[in-house]
């Protein structure tokens, strides 16, 4: 398999097929389709394999300061596809999608939170903290001990990641 090209004509290297998680598959494909990704100009925001009804569907995210369109949509698709076919990184059948993160993104690795420093976010607690649920701010970033930190009201208030279930930007239409 090493004498295969990849569209950026580097060799492409053998990978063992992940045993275990829907997460794991994500990350072998993620680390597969990265430098693809990079090379078209692409932001690589997510992949996600997940189950939805019956299909498989490996969910490929991308994003760029100008925004992504249909066509980008489909340019990215085009790359990997035989790449992902000739690595053969999921055992099972599955369908592939590649979008926009949009304009109101989960915000899950830490360079999503880089990235959004300064946009507004909502953070959805699995309890509540004084007496609340949901927190609105504008995203200060993540600390070295992995504390989400926004404003609110003109305060810098820290949130443990274990106590976040959910982070995403909001966009007041």
């Amino acid at each position: 398999m090493s004498d295969q090209q990849t569209p950026a004509n580097k060799p492409l290297r053998a990978i063992r097929r992940p045993s275990g998680s829907r997460s794991r598959v994500a990350e072998v494909v993620r680390e597969l389709i990265t430098p693809v990704a990079d090379e078209l100009g692409y932001f690589l925001w997510d992949v996600e394999y997940v189950k939805e009804g019956a299909d498989m569907i490996l969910r490929v995210t991308i994003d760029t300061d100008e925004g992504i369109t249909i066509d980008d949509c489909e340019r990215m698709t085009r790359a990997i596809d035989p790449l992902l076919d000739e690595a053969d990184p999921i055992e099972a059948a599955y369908l592939l999608e590649v979008s926009s993160p949009g304009i109101e993104r989960d915000l899950t690795r830490p360079e999503h939170f880089e990235v959004c420093i300064g946009d507004e976010v909502e953070l959805r607690l699995f309890a509540p903290i004084d007496g609340s649920k949901i927190w609105r701010g504008i995203l200060k970033g993540l600390t070295e001990e992995g504390q989400i930190v926004i404003e609110v009201a003109g305060n810098d208030r820290a949130f443990e990641t274990s106590a976040v279930s959910k982070t995403k930007t909001v966009f007041d239409f």
